[in-house]
């Protein structure tokens, strides 16, 4: 007895989150494969450009790539490019691009937030250092602006203003909240940049350089950058309750370092007594970490602020986010492409459950 073949779309749909019912029919079939020869492409060529003939760059460079990752992103902007003419050669080498800008800044965020560990693996800099986290940071996204030049002034453009925002995002993550600002909408603002700008940047990346009609990018960048933000705020709520062996991280590892999330930044803002008083003992906690405590020591607040009502909060902000999303697509054609759009930001949201 011989197996099965995998239905085209199978595979797309597991690495999106869903089901393949949005790829039935011999049309969404076809979408399917393309993103997935697609993807392939991308496969294939990352294996190839992260190499570095130094044999110490080359083992620093590979080593997030190959611990895994779902390249949502290269997804994203190939799921996209079927608008217009598909996976052209600028398409593959744009989200290869924007595959390892993200590679990059995990190397250097790591290092900021002091995250032991990436993907299961321990993070880079418990590897090698923080010296050599940074500079294997650097050399991909040296190798992603390589490969945008080779597509003139656009993918310049695009690569450049996206990494500012990037460099942008962490600087004012780690300066924190400044005199007049409002906390909730700097910390908006902050998603926005980090993680927003280069989703909005794979997004908006397969309509142009697959030629699609050029009114479907500024929705297709709006979709990416909201996606982005609720990605973000569904991320401080499944941080609250994750399981290290699923996640490869530890629980509030991000309030453990001292990086304010949406639950705690609305905790700040309740009146009453008792969100105060918990308030007060996280940054206590926070504060004697930062002077060599057991992480430990938050183990009881964090599961407190799990269980207070401004996590429900943010889960409703997180999905009015993915609902805007999906509203951004209105101008999209009906088809294929905007199902599976509005299915992933769905199944994004349905994560949290």
């Amino acid at each position: 007895m011989t197996s099965s073949p995998i239905a085209p779309g199978s595979r797309l749909a597991s690495r999106l989150g869903f089901s393949d019912r949005v790829f039935v029919g011999p049309a969404a079939r076809r979408v399917a494969r393309a993103i997935e020869d697609g993807l392939e492409r991308v496969e294939n060529g990352l294996a190839e450009d992260v190499r570095v003939a130094d044999p110490l760059a080359d083992a620093t460079s590979r080593y997030l790539y190959e611990a895994g990752g779902k390249r949502i992103r290269p997804v994203l902007t190939l799921l996209a490019a079927q608008l217009g003419e598909g996976n052209t050669d600028a398409v593959i080498d744009v989200a290869k691009a924007l595959e390892m800008t993200h590679l990059g800044s995990l190397y250097h965020d790591d290092v900021m937030d002091g995250a032991d560990r990436r993907r299961g693996v321990p993070a880079a800099h418990a590897v090698w250092g923080n010296s050599i986290a940074i500079l294997t940071g650097d050399i991909l996204f040296s190798r992603a602006s390589q490969l945008m030049s080779r597509h003139g002034d656009r993918a310049i453009r695009l690569q450049a203003d996206t990494f500012e925002r990037l460099v942008l995002g962490q600087m004012h993550e780690t300066i924190g909240v400044q005199p007049g600002d409002e906390p909730i909408q700097f910390y908006i603002q902050v998603l926005a940049d980090k993680t927003g700008s280069l989703i909005a940047a794979a997004t908006q990346a397969g309509v142009i350089f697959s030629n699609a009609p050029t009114e479907y990018e500024e929705p297709m960048r709006v979709y990416g950058e909201k996606i982005g933000v609720a990605f973000q705020l569904l991320d401080d709520v499944i941080d609250l309750s994750a399981k290290p062996e699923d996640t490869g991280k530890v629980p509030g590892t991000d309030l453990r370092a001292g990086v304010p999330t949406m639950p705690y930044l609305l905790l700040k803002a309740e009146p009453d007594a008792a969100s105060r008083d918990l308030a007060a003992r996280i940054d206590e906690g926070v504060a004697l970490i930062a002077d060599g405590a057991d992480p430990a020591i938050l183990d009881e607040p964090l599961t407190e602020l799990r269980d207070h009502a401004v996590t429900q909060k943010t889960l409703e902000l997180a999905l009015a986010w993915t609902q805007d999303a999906i509203h951004a697509l209105d101008p999209l054609p009906r088809g294929t492409v905007r199902d599976a759009l509005t299915r992933f930001a769905e199944t994004l949201a349905e994560r949290s459950s």
